[in-house]
């Protein structure tokens, strides 16, 4: 069992419960200024819980989320208003499809002296709700850790069942960005590097943006992990000067002076911008054995990456479909909100370490 206040570094906790704990769970985790999330089970009657036994909802347990964050970084009162935005707070013993006692909404704090903030807090957004909230507002009694196959389960399974909208997230990744823009010297161009390859400025779209944007191809490729023929995609043999993003967020991937010419009909790069931008996982599909590459604020299938690179420029070969992609010209990577980064295509250099 879990409970604790704070530790020495001046990290805080708060627990949400807010129905299936998987989405819930996987939005906190976006956040920026919270460091750990976990699910469990909390605040009900019986010791040694399991999922089996929650969901018969004889243990009064609700399936619930531990956010430790910083609250230098983002404080109690802004996790909570976010918290609001992805739970209905009329809804008795419901959130999205799941209904029984243990996806009851309630904020359980471990610090007494957070029930006053808390509780202004949601008597203010009541105020602009004609029907009276049913989220619980009590201290945490007990929580116990949900079993592994349950923690971080988004990200282990892209496409599991999730009955969170994460849009709101972009308007909070956007107030954080201009913040941390705002701090920045002028002439600390390394700061601002950083500030332009942070996932924190490419939100996801919601699902129905995605589908409206792209085309059935790029649809099909990034969200299906579908790959278009050899020798047809845009950028193949496309060698003018510029950067590679996500056709989905935008996040910056490939610059053409790490593009090569492999003759495999796919546009071949030795690495991405930034090493931490792609996501590189095992894909056994299709009787083969090979390593998936994967956007990292996104989540789009980009392709596979090869170890018969060129060996002066480290070996490797990210095999990537145009369709995942699109191009910013060199001319046009200022005026894009790229211009940090024109130095990694006119010199050929990657992120630094």
């Amino acid at each position: 069992m879990e409970k604790r206040k704070r530790n020495v570094t001046g990290q805080r906790e708060i627990y949400f419960a807010g129905g299936c704990f998987w989405g819930v769970e996987e939005f906190f985790s976006r956040i920026p200024g919270v460091l750990e999330t976990s699910v469990g089970y909390a605040n009900g009657s019986t010791p040694y819980p399991d999922y089996r036994s929650v969901c018969s909802g004889l243990t009064g347990h609700a399936e619930t989320v531990r956010v430790v964050y910083d609250p230098e970084k983002i404080n109690i009162s802004a996790l909570t208003r976010q918290f609001f935005k992805i739970i209905d707070p009329t809804s008795i013993n419901r959130q999205g499809n799941d209904t029984g006692t243990q996806y009851r909404t309630g904020i359980y704090y471990s610090d007494a002296s957070e029930k006053q903030e808390l509780a202004s807090l949601m008597a203010e957004l009541q105020s602009d709700c004609a029907t009276p909230f049913v989220v619980e507002l009590l201290p945490l009694q007990m929580f116990w850790r949900a079993e592994e196959y349950h923690q971080k389960y988004l990200k282990k399974n892209p496409g599991g069942y999730c009955h969170i909208d994460f849009s709101s997230l972009g308007e909070l990744y956007a107030e954080t960005s201009k913040k941390n823009e705002e701090n920045l010297e002028q002439d600390d161009a390394s700061a601002l590097l950083s500030s332009v390859l942070s996932p924190n400025r490419y939100p996801r779209p919601s699902e129905e943006e995605i589908r409206h944007r792209l085309t059935a191809e790029a649809y099909d490729i990034t969200q299906k992990s579908g790959t278009e023929r050899a020798f047809t995609g845009q950028f193949w043999d496309h060698a003018e000067p510029g950067i590679y993003v996500d056709v989905v967020t935008g996040e910056p991937l490939f610059s053409s002076s790490d593009k090569f010419d492999s003759g495999c009909g796919w546009p071949s790069f030795s690495r991405p911008v930034d090493d931490a931008a792609v996501c590189l996982r095992l894909d056994m599909s299709h009787g083969m054995r090979r390593v998936e590459v994967r956007s990292r604020a996104g989540d789009s299938h980009l392709g596979h990456v090869f170890d018969d690179g060129p060996q002066e420029r480290g070996g490797l070969r990210y095999c990537i479909n145009s369709a995942s992609l699109r191009f910013i010209p060199y001319d046009m990577m200022e005026k894009e909100g790229y211009g940090a980064l024109k130095p990694l295509v006119r010199n050929g250099k990657t992120m630094p370490n």
